[in-house]
């Protein structure tokens, strides 16, 4: 019975430590030959370069993604490529960073832009990997998709025109949510549709529909309503919202920012999402409303000091920015601040013009020798230090150096090529220094006999200066 009891604990270790092994957790290592296998499977890809810290960093999360979607049987194969060592193939995806994540699905190659967490990672594989548009056969499916999704966009309706449009749009914007389509049964009793065909969009406890004559092209507005109305916003965020392509040049959000709950925190953001509520017809299709924790990712936005609490208004097209004149108290004086910008009123710091760009490199530069002196003081005295004491010596040598016997060679070659009269003028001033020599080799005697070693020292410079030695 000890025996069993022994082989079966042995067993188990020997289990874990397969299931933990690197080289079982289903990433496969691709090379040039890829390009030819991948074609009648779908492939999530991890393009990498051996020095970069960021894929040392998304090494171990990648390996749980394999293991995630191996184990929950997703026709999704997973791999990593060296894009250093095959870098044509890498250029060929359009590898242009690391870590670059790709699917590749049939001819259509899409790229993975969110959050670098093993759940994000597998959610985005799963939904691209399957059709664009899915169905919704029942109510009870229905019901539960919109319980599941925060946003859900739906197609209501048979063949059509439109369907077709939509389906493009979806193939083209599944990396970012989901697609479905029902029947006019399916979509609930509540929802109530003035024609059909027709795409609505599910959010924020409401719905709405799309217009063709009042929202422009399908795929801007799909763009554009992905976002709920209030967000949790970030630097990814932000960087999501500046690739929206909005039907307006000047796409703004408004955003608030605070690291700390408190009264004032509270008010503030109520009647922002107030607003974003109770004004969306006004402002929907040019703001994006939302809050950020803390400050210290506006600032280096803006490259200067928010204070916090405060609302900022930030066109993500251009990088100006806008501040209220006044602190905001009302909803009232929000809906001013905002009417303000959008005609055009308002003043705006910031951009992304020519100073404006190079304030943005010396800014750069600053915070990252700051972020390096402050994380490792000594590290940054050896990155910084060195080379500027190495410049400084190089240059202090090329400054000091004497000229070399040359010289003396070209004034020769310059004193056979003078004319008689040159000559004479030339023995002229020869003549006045010796006579000056003359007075400072007696100053110089002078001070010597007085036991003056500065002065003694003064005038032989003086005398070598005038071109002879100074014997005193």
């Amino acid at each position: 019975m000890a025996a069993v009891r022994a082989s079966y604990v042995c067993g188990v270790a020997v289990i874990a430590a397969l299931l933990g092994s690197p080289g079982l957790a289903f990433v496969e290592d691709l090379d040039d030959t890829f390009k030819d296998t991948r074609v009648n499977d779908v492939w999530l890809v991890d393009f990498y370069a051996p020095w970069c810290g960021y894929c040392k960093k998304l090494e171990p999360i990648w390996n749980d993604v394999g293991l995630e979607l191996k184990s929950s049987g997703s026709p999704v194969r997973v791999g990593k490529m060296d894009a250093t060592a095959y870098s044509g193939m890498a250029s060929e995806f359009g590898v242009r960073g690391y870590p670059t994540i790709k699917l590749l699905k049939g001819d259509l190659a899409y790229n993975y832009k969110g959050p670098r967490t093993k759940d994000d990672i597998v959610e985005f594989a799963n939904r691209v990997s399957g059709p664009a548009v899915r169905a919704l056969p029942s109510k009870h499916m229905f019901e539960h998709m919109i319980k599941r999704h925060d946003v859900l966009f739906v197609y209501v309706g048979g063949e059509s025109p439109l369907k077709e449009k939509y389906s493009d749009v979806a193939s083209e914007l599944i990396v970012y949510t989901y697609f479905f389509s029902a029947s006019e049964e399916v979509v609930s009793e509540s929802v109530s549709l003035a024609e059909l065909p027709a795409v609505v969009v599910f959010k924020d406890g409401s719905y709405f529909t799309y217009d063709e004559y009042e929202d422009g092209s399908l795929s801007s507005w799909v763009n554009k309503e992905r976002f709920l109305g209030y967000l949790q916003i970030d630097g990814f965020t932000l960087y999501e919202l500046g690739e929206t392509a909005k039907p307006i040049p000047d796409s703004t959000d408004v955003g608030f920012f605070s690291p700390l709950f408190s009264h004032l925190l509270f008010r503030l953001k109520t009647l922002i999402q107030r607003v974003a509520k109770e004004y969306r017809e006004h402002f929907n299709r040019d703001l994006q409303f939302g809050h950020m924790d803390g400050n210290d990712y506006i600032n280096s936005l803006i490259m200067g000091e928010v204070a916090v609490p405060s609302v900022v208004i930030l066109n993500t097209s251009n990088e100006q920015y806008f501040l209220p004149s006044e602190p905001i108290h009302s909803m009232e004086q929000l809906v001013q601040f905002i009417s303000s910008v959008l005609n055009g009123s308002a003043q705006a710091y910031g951009g992304d013009g020519i100073i404006q760009r190079i304030k943005r490199v010396a800014f750069d530069a600053r915070s990252t020798i700051m972020s390096v002196f402050r994380s490792s003081p000594l590290l940054g005295c050896f990155l910084f230090g060195l080379p500027l004491g190495v410049i400084s010596l190089m240059c202090y040598g090329i400054c000091t150096a004497e000229t070399d016997d040359g010289t003396e060679d070209m004034d020769g070659l310059k004193r056979e090529g003078l004319t008689d009269e040159e000559d004479e003028e030339e023995e002229d001033d020869r003549r006045r220094a010796t006579s000056r020599c003359v007075t400072v080799q007696l100053l110089c005697a002078c001070s010597h006999l007085a036991g003056s070693p500065s002065a003694v020292r003064r005038f032989r410079c003086m005398c070598q200066s005038a071109g002879t030695v100074c014997e005193a």
